[in-house]
C-alpha cells in the first residue's frame, strides 16, 4: 500500500499551486486551496488512519461531518509546497461535533490549516448543495481580476457582461457570470459568509481590492475556470492601455449565439442590456 504522499491528489495538488505561484496569482503566503476527498479514496493509502492531532476551527461545520479534505496550510508559501509537500499540506477530517477537524496526515512541523479554512468550509456546504460533485474551493489573486475592481462598479451584472464580452470562451465557460462582493476584511465569519451566499448561485466570487474564490468539480476544472476569468480580465486591461475605445466587441446577439451554439443556459438577468448599479 502506497503512503499519501504518493497519491495523485497530493501531486495534483502540488502542481496546481505551483502554476498559481508561477502565474503570480499567489505570491508569499496568499491564496489557499482544499479538496474534498472521499473516505474510500483515502483508505487507499497508508498513514492516513490514525488522528495525528485535533485542530479546533472558528465555524461549526457539523454539516460536513466526517468528510476529508486535503488543504494548504496558513503562512505556507505556494511555491515551496511541490518541495515540502508533507510540511505545507494537510489531510483532515471533520469532527462529529463540528467545531474541529482531525489532522490525518501532513502538516508535519505542527502547521495548521489556511485561515481562510472556515470561509472554505461555508463555501463548500453551498456548492454541495448545487452540485454533489463539487470538490474544490481555491483563493488566489488574479492581477487584472482584481485591478478591475478598483475602476468598475462592484456589480455582479456589471463585471460578468464586461467578462463575457472580452472573449467566446467566457460565457462557454461561466455562463452563469460571477458573483461580487462588496470588499470586506478577510480571515473573518463576514467574508466567509458573504461568499457562501455568492456561491449558491456562483462558482466565482469577486473579493474586491483582493482576489477569488473559485469553486469547481477537480483542481484542474477550477484552475481552468479562474485562468479564464483573468484572461478576460487581462484583455479588458489591455484595452484599457491602448486607449479603451472599443470600436468593435462581442454583441449582446453574439452571446445569445453562442449560447444556442453550445447549449448553455446563461444568467438570464445577466444577458439583458445593463443598466449600471454601484450595489450588488
Amino acid at each position: 500500500m502506497k503512503d499519501f504522499i504518493e497519491s495523485k491528489y497530493v501531486h495534483e495538488m502540488a502542481q496546481t499551486t505551483n502554476n498559481l505561484y508561477r502565474h503570480g496569482w499567489d505570491e508569499r503566503n496568499g491564496g489557499n486551496v482544499s479538496l474534498r476527498l472521499t473516505k474510500e479514496e483515502v483508505s487507499q493509502f497508508a498513514g492516513t488512519d490514525k488522528v495525528l492531532r485535533n485542530i479546533p476551527i472558528d465555524f461549526d461545520a457539523s454539516e460536513l461531518a466526517g468528510k476529508y479534505y486535503l488543504v494548504t496550510g496558513t503562512g505556507r508559501y505556494f511555491k515551496n509546497i511541490i518541495e515540502f509537500p508533507e510540511r505545507d499540506l494537510g489531510l483532515i477530517r471533520i469532527t462529529d461535533e463540528g467545531n474541529s477537524v482531525d489532522l490525518m496526515w501532513g502538516f508535519n512541523d505542527g502547521g495548521q490549516p489556511t485561515s481562510e479554512f472556515p470561509s472554505h468550509l461555508m463555501s463548500h456546504i453551498e456548492r454541495l448543495k448545487k452540485d454533489p460533485d463539487q470538490r474544490v474551493i481555491m483563493h488566489c489573486h488574479p492581477t487584472n481580476l482584481v485591478a478591475m475592481s478598483f475602476t468598475n462598479p462592484l456589480n455582479s451584472k456589471h463585471f460578468s457582461r464586461t467578462l463575457w464580452k472580452m472573449h467566446p470562451e467566457s460565457i462557454v465557460v461561466f455562463p452563469e457570470g460571477i458573483g461580487v462582493i462588496p470588499y470586506m476584511c478577510p480571515g473573518t465569519t463576514a467574508i466567509g459568509r458573504a461568499t457562501a451566499e455568492k456561491m449558491q448561485n456562483f462558482r466565482v466570487v469577486v473579493w474586491p481590492h483582493h482576489g477569488v474564490f473559485a469553486a469547481g468539480d477537480s483542481l484542474d476544472e477550477t484552475y481552468g475556470l479562474v485562468e479564464t476569468v483573468e484572461k478576460s480580465a487581462l484583455i479588458y486591461t489591455t484595452i484599457q492601455s491602448q486607449g479603451g475605445e472599443i470600436l468593435q466587441s462581442i454583441t449582446d446577439k453574439d452571446l445569445h449565439d453562442l449560447c444556442h451554439r453550445f447549449d448553455l443556459k446563461p444568467n438570464p438577468e445577466f444577458l439583458k442590456p445593463e443598466k449600471v448599479a454601484v450595489t450588488n
